[in-house]
């Protein structure tokens, strides 16, 4: 292993060791402090232009394996998947732009392991560093929030005030566009397992693949649609439902999408969004975005439903939220709206929803990969919107 240096935008250097491939990268650093789940979060497009670091200190002991991924590595080669679309050759495609740990274990134990996680990352061209205190850069991302950063191992290492220099000349996350970037190029459906009773139109602003199989299992069939889609492309795929889902990048700079979902809106079909979806209806309805000092990334942070006063305890991965607090209400050209969850931490927004019932979102992941499954029933409230819906319609 050879010499590697993390570089932080406010001057500051951690040396560690290169892990995976070697050279160097750049991303907005940021911290999750989820102990397990690192393939899912690695595969997770939201995490583009990002390097993670990690808080759990150790890292890597169940391998990688072929079933746990995100993400596909490829351009789909099938317009139609079942619901299980387990590609049984496929490791999923890293999106993060690095990966900073600790102690990388070098002995992987897990039957469903393929490969480890070091030679996943050498395989995917994902530089990253090991054996820096973590503890002491994620005490930096909190104080002085999410910031720019750069990977150095090998030759890439040069002069202190060289990569710091490459550091700062890299674009910040505000501003940046990047849902086109993760999204499928082509449409694609999955099939609903069993019978199909609904149909929905998503959106994929960078959706995860657990987020289909779960409305799969519930009898939905999944026309999963590219960032760029446009109102007719939507309404072609004759939808009982809308849905937003999860994504990088500045939700300010997503214009395209914010119309779109007007135009849904207006056309009253049921809506549901999760993370950067979320930040979209928020938008669509009239609220603001503006960017968290450190965001919120990890398996076990708690939501409070403001109207029922439940706290469920979700997987996050965001850096925008929406403005707003508990009992906010307000007008919007689709009706009255209004903050239906906040986080129990630090009281940011975390989901809104028009009180008639026909459009919600959150700003967690309710599918879960990987976290704790307290907010699935999510995905049943949407069936039931869907549900009602027809039934006025009849």
């Amino acid at each position: 292993m050879s010499k590697a240096v993390l570089v932080l935008e406010n001057g500051s250097m951690h040396t560690g060791v290169s892990f995976g491939a070697e050279g160097s990268t750049f991303g907005e650093a940021v911290f999750c402090t989820a102990m397990t789940g690192y393939q899912e979060m690695l595969t997770d497009p939201s995490y583009h232009k990002q390097i993670i670091v990690s808080t759990a200190p150790q890292i890597g002991n169940t391998g990688w394996n072929t079933e746990d991924g995100e993400s596909l590595l490829g351009k789909r080669s099938q317009v139609r998947w079942s619901a299980d679309f387990i590609d049984h050759q496929d490791p999923g495609k890293i999106w993060v732009a690095g990966y900073a740990v600790r102690n990388p274990t070098t002995r992987v134990s897990n039957w469903r392991a393929t490969s480890s996680l070091a030679d996943e990352l050498i395989a995917q061209d994902i530089v990253g560093i090991a054996g820096i205190d973590t503890r002491a850069v994620v005490r930096q991302l909190r104080d002085s929030g999410s910031m720019r950063a750069g990977i150095f191992s090998g030759a890439a290492v040069t002069a202190a005030p060289d990569m710091l220099e490459q550091v700062r000349a890299q674009a910040p996350m505000a501003g940046a566009a990047l849902a086109q970037e993760v999204s499928t190029e082509e449409p694609y459906v999955v099939e609903a397992a069993g019978e199909p009773r609904w149909r929905v139109a998503a959106l994929d602003l960078g959706i995860k693949a657990n987020t289909p199989r779960m409305l799969a299992a519930r009898g939905v069939e999944v026309h999963v649609l590219p960032a760029d889609a446009t109102y007719a492309d939507v309404m072609a795929v004759e939808p009982d439902g809308f849905f937003l889902s999860n994504g990088p990048g500045d939700p300010a700079t997503a214009d395209a999408a914010v119309q779109l979902t007007r135009q849904v809106l207006a056309a009253k079909l049921p809506m549901f969004g999760i993370c950067f979806g979320n930040q979209i209806l928020g938008r669509a309805l009239g609220l603001t975005t503006y960017k968290l000092k450190f965001g919120h990334r990890g398996i076990n942070i708690p939501v409070i439903d403001v109207a029922s006063g439940e706290v469920a305890i979700t997987s996050q991965n965001h850096g925008f939220a929406l403005a707003g607090a508990a009992g906010d209400e307000f007008d919007t050209d689709f009706g009255r709206g209004r903050v239906s969850h906040v986080c129990a931490n630090d009281g940011v927004v975390e989901g809104v929803e028009l009180i008639d019932g026909s459009a919600f979102s959150v700003q967690y992941h309710p599918e879960a990969a990987s976290g704790p499954h307290d907010a699935a029933n999510l995905f049943d409230k949407f069936v039931s919107a869907m549900e009602t819906a027809k039934k006025a319609n009849a």
